[in-house]
């Protein structure tokens, strides 16, 4: 696509870009993209990760500006002295980031909605106003974890409630699913901009390898206990089938659930996070995704685009979103354990239904190509500065 005869001038502020998050990768693909095609002049204003490197590349072209507040210095505090030091560094970012967007004067501000979206309405800055969730309404808050409890639930309904007030005064509120839009209802501002497709795929599985995987962190929401449940009512009946799962996290609860299960350590592998996740697809036939919930399900496009046959729990938020069932994947019961061994077993015993959903998804796919996600995005950039002037 030509570059935009609009020269956009464009501020992002996210907390680091030091990990190799989900975040992180989509922001840097995103900015390097409007920056490289569209000609926009992007910045990027970061809190944390000082003297360490980016993760993912940027592009020359877009400047960073990091104003060292370090709020990660509150994973380490007491409850007590969490609160001073929280406000303490509240105060000082947003003088900061007030004193960094007056002198940028962007045409367009958009918030990641972390803590600058405690005042980022009130910078008059002349920038329009957009916020960006990377995760579903559900899961906003705490959603590492599976406890809860009276104080927790009062609070986090607080918090929603004053979150809420600061999201209808955006210009544009912008979440993942179609699904998840409708979890804000009193939300009169909000549109669906998804994820783009985080690779473009130099090579595609044969679905000759018969393997199965799975790639995400070793955490509650990703439901590895799950899929670790439903393995081992399905591995005696394919020895030739193989299990594998990439990602990062502490394994040790999942390898001893492995042995509590007496699952065939030949027939199920755990690995760590791997530095080409391409060829790690294309090397299996089939992709399973077992989590409680997810913001969008990005590795499900990519196990598609790599010609993988798929199957996904139906959790909120994403996978209906991507898989058409029965079309180009599977999608089953959220936590039904039973159904997703039979979905699997299904896949594993049918080559020709696995090939159908591999040339249908790679098709499908390429709705979440990075062209048209960005044009997504220009034409509501461009929609909101063309109101602004």
């Amino acid at each position: 696509m030509p570059e935009t005869a609009n020269k956009l001038k464009l501020v992002y502020i996210t907390p680091a870009l030091y990990m190799a998050g989900g975040v992180e990768r989509v922001l840097t693909l995103k900015a390097n993209y409007f920056a490289e095609h569209f000609g926009y002049d992007i910045t990027i204003i970061l809190t944390e990760g000082k003297d360490k490197p980016l993760f993912y590349p940027l592009s020359n072209k877009i400047k960073v500006i990091n104003l060292n507040i370090g709020f990660e210095e509150l994973w380490t505090c007491s409850f007590a002295k969490k609160v001073l030091v929280y406000l303490k560094k509240q105060r000082q970012f947003k003088k900061a980031l007030t004193k960094e967007l007056m002198r940028i004067h962007p045409d367009i501000t958009v918030s990641l909605l972390r803590r600058e979206i405690n005042f980022i309405n009130d910078i008059k800055d002349g920038s329009r106003k957009i916020g960006e969730l990377h995760v579903n309404r559900a899961n906003y808050r705490n959603f590492e974890t599976n406890d809860s409890n009276f104080i927790k639930n009062l609070f986090a309904k607080f918090w929603m409630y004053s979150l809420v007030s600061k999201l209808k005064h955006l210009d544009q509120f912008v979440v993942l699913t179609e699904e998840d839009k409708k979890a804000w209802a009193e939300l009169p501002n909000i549109c669906v901009i998804s994820d783009p497709l985080s690779f473009c795929p130099t090579q595609r599985s044969s679905l000759s390898i018969k393997r199965v995987i799975a790639v995400g962190r070793y955490v509650y929401q990703k439901g590895f206990d799950q899929l670790l449940q439903a393995w081992a009512t399905i591995e005696r009946q394919y020895p030739e089938w193989q299990l594998v799962v990439f990602g990062d996290g502490d394994r040790t609860p999942y390898e001893q659930l492995i042995d509590d299960l007496k699952i065939n350590r030949k027939s199920c592998q755990l690995h760590g996070r791997t530095d080409d996740v391409e060829k790690e697809y294309c090397n299996s036939s089939i992709f399973v995704l077992s989590s409680r919930f997810e913001g969008f399900g990005m590795v499900l496009l990519e196990a598609m685009a790599c010609g993988l046959a798929v199957v996904s729990f139906d959790c909120p938020c994403g996978p209906k979103d991507i898989v058409k069932d029965g079309e180009d994947g599977l999608l089953v019961e959220n936590g039904n354990i039973d159904l997703l061994a039979s979905s699997l077993s299904r896949l594993m015993n049918d080559e020709t239904l696995r090939q159908s959903m591999s040339k249908t998804g790679q098709k499908n796919a390429q709705r979440f190509s990075i062209d048209y996600v960005a044009d997504q995005w220009r034409r509501l950039f461009e929609s909101l500065n063309i109101s602004a002037s």
